[in-house]
């Protein structure tokens, strides 16, 4: 049973911070591509996925991780990770998807990180 996705942002500093809701699976790509690209063209260069409300992941929905990172790059938006659970922590490590994706403990942490301010 797939959980219905949300998408929600809000903006702090220089940060966008995107909470992700629901399962991220082939069902529900197609919306969260649609609402994830439609965030990214908020973001003034460094957006945050907070992914602690998705409860399952698949590699589709790691297809649509990878998607928008891209999107995100050739924007030039530094796009980061945080709050991942521990299975989707796992299949980034699996597929070697945790060598292009950072992914932070804690959204404060993903903020501390962005450019300009000494992080990553």
């Amino acid at each position: 049973m797939t959980t219905e996705p949300s998408v929600q942002a809000k903006t702090t500093g220089t940060s966008l911070i995107v909470q992700v809701s629901g399962d991220m699976d082939w069902e529900t790509t197609p919306l969260l591509r649609e609402h994830l690209l439609d965030e990214l063209a908020r973001s003034q260069g460094h957006m945050v996925l907070d992914m602690s409300a998705v409860p399952f992941c698949d590699s589709a929905g790691l297809n649509v991780l990878l998607w928008i990172w891209r999107k995100a790059a050739e924007a030039g938006t530094v796009l980061v990770l945080a709050c991942v659970p521990l299975k989707v922590q796992r299949m980034l490590a699996m597929t070697g998807m945790d060598t292009v994706l950072r992914a932070y403990d804690s959204v404060a942490a993903a903020e501390e990180a962005r450019p300009g301010r000494g992080g990553a």
